[in-house]
C-alpha cells in the first residue's frame, strides 16, 4: 500500500496531462535507463571513443606483424638542362631528355625480444637516355639484410607490455561509460519525479484549501469562526495556486532536462512509474571490492601505471650510456641493355658496419636522466598506492550507504504513511470544529513534506544501487558481469 498513493498521482497527472493535448507515454526508471544508454549524445560518445581504441589496438597489433610494400617512381621522365662541371673548374649547361624509372619490393619483419629487424628487398631500375637513343636496366635481384640495436630502448618489448592493458581499460571505461550514463538518467528521472509528485500535491492542496475555504465561510457567516481565520485561508489559498504554478514551471524544465537527455524527439507528455525498491538484493563490500579489481578500468590502470613508469626508465637508459647499431644484409646487383640481363650472372654485394656512440664527457647528464626516472618510477608507486587505497575506501563506503539508503525507504514509506493518516484526521477535526487553521497547515506540510521525502529516499538508494554497478561493473540482481556487445 506504500506506492498506492504515488501511482495515483501519477494517473491522475496522466490523465491531465492527456487533456493537454498529445498522448502520455508511462516510463519506468529502468526505460528511462535503457533509452539514455541507447539514444543519449553521451551513448554515441562513448560508442565513438570505443571504436577509436579498437582501431588503436588494431595499428598497434600491425607493428608486429610481416610488412610488405612496393615503391615506385613510374615513369620519371625529365627534359631540362642541366649544369655540368667542366676538369677546368668552369660550369657548362647541358641538355638532357631522360625518362629514370624504378620500382622497388620491400619486405620487414621486427623481432619482439631483441627489437631487431629483418628485410629484404627487389629493385629494377630503367634508364632511357632518348638524346643517344639508350636504354639502360640496373637491379637488385635481392637484398636480405638484419639489423640489432644494442644497448638501445625495445619499444615492441614494452609496447607489448603496455597496450594490452591500454586496450583492456579502454574496453572496461565503455561499459563504466554506460553505468554513469545510467547514474546520470537516474538523476534526470527522480527530478522529474519529485517535479510531477509536486505538481499533484500542489494542485491537491489547492483543491482542499478551496473546499475549506468553503466550509470556513459558512462558519464565518454563522459566527463560528473569526475574521482572521478566513484571512489566514484565503492566503493559504493565493499560496496554494502560486505554487501550482511554480509546480507546472518546475514539471516542463524537468520534463525538458529528460527529454534532453534521452533524446525523445516527440511530444507525448511523460508519466512516470514510482519505482519500487531491490527487497531481495544484499551486496557485501567484499563482493564488491572483488569484482572491482576484476573489472574496472582503474584496476587495470594501476598496473599500467606502473609498467608505464618502469618503461620510462628503459628509456632514459636507452638513450644513455653505449649505445650500438648492427647492420649486416647480403644481396646481388647487376646492369644491363635488358631486363635478363639483370637477373644473368649478377655481381654479389655484402654489408657489414657496427655503429656506436660512447659519451665521453656528459657532466652527469646521462645519470640525472636515469636518476629522474627512477624517481618518477617510485612516485608513481606510491601514487598507485594510495589511489587504491581510495578506490577500495569508495567502495566500502558505497556499500554501507546503500544499506543505509535501503534502511530510509522504509522508514519513509512508513513515515509517509502516518502523515497522510494525520493529515485527513486533521482535515475531518476542522469541519468539525475541534482544530485550529495553524494545526490544519502544519498537517499540510508535513503531509507534503512526508511525500517528498519518500521520493527522495527512493532517489537515493537507486542512485546508490547504480554508483554500485559502476565502481563494480557488476548485475547484483542478476549475479553476472556487466558487458555490452
Amino acid at each position: 500500500m506504500k506506492f498506492l498513493y504515488f501511482i495515483l498521482i501519477l494517473l491522475y497527472s496522466a490523465n491531465a496531462f492527456c487533456a493537454d493535448g498529445g498522448d502520455t507515454i508511462q516510463l519506468s526508471l529502468k526505460d528511462v535507463v535503457e533509452m539514455a544508454k541507447g539514444n543519449s549524445i553521451a551513448a554515441k560518445q562513448a560508442i565513438t571513443t570505443r571504436e577509436t581504441k579498437y582501431w588503436q589496438w588494431r595499428n598497434y597489433k600491425s607493428n608486429y606483424q610481416p610488412q610488405l610494400s612496393l615503391n615506385g617512381n613510374l615513369p620519371g621522365y625529365s627534359k631540362t638542362d642541366i649544369q655540368v662541371l667542366q676538369p677546368n673548374g668552369t660550369i657548362l649547361f647541358q641538355p638532357v631528355h631522360n625518362d629514370n624509372s624504378e620500382l622497388t619490393l620491400n619486405f620487414s619483419q621486427s623481432i619482439t625480444a631483441t627489437g631487431a629487424t629483418i628485410y629484404g628487398m627487389t629493385q629494377l631500375q630503367r634508364f632511357d637516355d632518348f638524346d643517344r637513343n639508350t636504354v639502360l636496366y640496373n637491379g637488385v635481384p635481392y637484398a636480405i639484410g638484419f639489423s640489432q640495436p644494442l644497448g638501445q630502448y625495445n619499444s615492441l618489448k614494452w609496447d607489448k607490455k603496455i597496450q594490452p592493458l591500454l586496450y583492456n581499460e579502454s574496453k572496461q571505461a565503455y561499459i563504466e561509460a554506460q553505468e554513469q550514463i545510467a547514474i546520470t538518467a537516474t538523476g534526470y528521472f527522480f527530478d522529474l519525479l519529485l517535479a510531477q509528485v509536486n505538481l499533484k500535491i500542489s494542485e491537491t492542496n489547492y483543491a482542499n484549501t478551496q473546499s475549506i475555504l468553503k466550509i470556513a465561510n459558512t462558519k464565518f457567516e454563522l459566527g463560528k469562526v473569526s475574521k482572521n481565520e478566513i484571512l489566514q485561508l484565503q492566503l493559504e489559498l493565493l499560496n496554494a495556486k502560486k505554487a501550482v504554478g511554480i509546480a507546472k514551471r518546475d514539471k516542463e524544465i524537468a520534463s525538458l532536462t529528460l527529454r534532453s537527455y534521452i533524446s525523445q524527439e516527440d511530444d507525448n507528455h511523460i508519466a512516470l512509474v514510482v519505482p519500487e525498491t531491490i527487497s531481495n538484493m544484499s551486496v557485501s563490500a567484499d563482493k564488491v571490492l572483488k569484482e572491482a579489481y576484476a573489472n574496472r578500468s582503474d584496476a587495470i590502470a594501476f598496473v599500467r601505471r606502473v609498467a608505464e613508469a618502469k618503461r620510462d626508465v628503459a628509456i632514459a637508459r636507452g638513450q644513455t650510456g653505449l649505445t650500438a647499431s648492427l647492420t649486416a644484409n647480403l644481396g646481388s646487383a647487376n646492369t644491363a641493355s635488358n631486363i635478363l640481363g639483370v637477373y644473368k650472372s649478377p655481381q654479389n654485394q655484402q654489408l657489414l658496419e657496427l655503429t656506436f656512440s660512447i659519451p665521453v664527457l656528459d657532466w652527469g647528464r646521462s645519470k640525472s636522466k636515469i636518476k629522474t626516472a627512477e624517481a618518477n618510477e617510485q612516485f608513481t608507486e606510491y601514487a598507485v598506492e594510495q589511489d587504491e587505497q581510495t578506490f577500495k575506501q569508495q567502495i566500502v563506503t558505497q556499500v554501507t550507504l546503500f544499506d543505509q539508503m535501503k534502511e530510509q525507504v522504509g522508514l519513509t514509506a512508513e513515515a509517509d504513511s502516518i502523515a497522510g493518516e494525520k493529515y485527513e484526521i486533521a482535515k475531518q477535526r476542522y469541519v468539525l470544529g475541534n482544530l485550529s487553521i495553524t494545526d490544519l497547515s502544519i498537517a499540510f506540510q508535513e503531509n507534503d513534506q512526508a511525500k517528498r521525502d519518500y521520493v527522495a529516499a527512493l532517489r537515493d538508494f537507486w542512485g546508490a544501487y547504480y554508483q554500485l554497478r559502476y565502481l563494480s561493473l557488476y548485475d547484483f540482481e542478476n549475479n553476472e558481469k556487466i558487458n555490452y556487445k
